[in-house]
């Protein structure tokens, strides 16, 4: 009797789970009411509180996109602050639904992870901060020196192997978190520290005297970020991927924040009518499980591609990042949208 009762208890969470697979993340989400967007807190420009506890930042700006895909509102959001060695565990248990953390597409993060990596948004590389005065102009002048960099990403690797092939013999001074990582590198605690060309204009900004340090003319590494779901939900993955496609082609296609009402009704350009879900473009937004005006909602709450990095990291920021390779790809960048066909 007792064997016959936990078989039907076993055979009821099998069940149970099905129907939650079958469900899927989408239809969990909208039945939730919001969704949970794990991100970083203390990397200005791409992530962080202001001082009314509010997010703000090129990834916040994504988080923003999809619940406004997902729920015609842009606000119903959850901010879960990870640090990067808290990522894999809070995507792994279901914790977030989506993660856009500043965090490196890699080969390890799809197989040991299980994340499913959405298109790129930001391609990056890793540098190196130093003191202007500390005589330190290339990777070579590390010899002896000291370096801060933080646990559990793809830069800790990238340092030690890169500094291996150059011969050069340095200690590595190793922090959990970015904001002790920071302090300890402004305190002189290292000669020097590595991370994201992103993060190092972004967190110069916060030292005591930022114009008494300088970023080395070198970058080691390919840094491709962009948001990630967990394996397993083909769906939720086409939702994530289609928000930020459709917001590269916003940009491409001329669509903003500010005349996006317009082209609704106005766009003679069959992408444009099939991007918006315009009258007789419906089923190529709704197939997606979403309402025809999903990717309306997401650029109207805050805007194209090129107005997100513009107004978080380029001319309308304090960093003044140039698009570089962030361009469309027709200004000869890596941006590049695929077609609603």
């Amino acid at each position: 009797m007792t064997r016959y009762f936990r078989f039907l208890v076993a055979l009821a969470l099998v069940v149970s789970a099905g129907t939650v697979f079958a469900q899927g993340r989408l239809q969990a989400i909208k039945d939730r009411g919001e969704l949970r967007c794990g991100v970083n807190a203390n990397l200005p420009g791409f992530g962080v509180p202001d001082a009314s506890g509010a997010y703000t930042g090129f990834d916040i700006d994504f988080c923003k996109a999809i619940a406004a895909a997902v729920f015609g509102d842009a606000s119903k959001v959850v901010y879960r602050p990870l640090t990067a060695g808290e990522r894999p565990t809070a995507l792994q248990s279901g914790e977030i639904d989506v993660l856009i953390r500043n965090t490196t597409r890699t080969s390890i993060r799809e197989t040991d992870w299980g994340a499913n990596f959405a298109p790129t948004t930001y391609y990056d590389g890793q540098g190196f901060m130093v003191r202007k005065d500390s005589g330190i102009n290339s990777l070579r002048d590390f010899e002896g020196r000291s370096i801060c960099v933080q646990s559990g990403t793809t830069t800790e690797t990238n340092l030690g192997t890169t500094l291996a092939g150059l011969g050069v013999q340095f200690t590595p001074v190793i922090f959990e978190t970015a904001p002790v990582l920071i302090a300890a590198y402004d305190d002189g605690q290292c000669d020097g520290w590595t991370t994201d060309g992103s993060g190092l204009v972004s967190y110069q900004t916060q030292l005591r005297v930022p114009s008494d340090h300088k970023i080395l003319p070198v970058i080691i590494s390919k840094e491709p970020l962009g948001p990630a779901v967990l394996h397993g939900d083909d769906q939720w993955y086409d939702v994530v991927s289609w928000t930020v496609y459709a917001l590269f082609d916003a940009e491409e296609y001329g669509v903003t924040q500010a005349n996006v009402d317009d082209m609704l009704v106005s766009a003679a350009d069959p992408q444009v009518k099939r991007l918006l879900g315009a009258p007789g473009s419906e089923s190529y937004v709704e197939a997606f499980g979403l309402s025809a005006d999903a990717f309306y909602q997401a650029i109207k709450a805050v805007g194209n591609y090129g107005e997100i990095f513009e107004r978080n990291l380029g001319s309308g920021s304090v960093f003044g990042l140039e698009r570089g390779i962030n361009a469309q790809y027709y200004d000869g960048g890596l941006i590049y949208g695929y077609p609603f066909n």
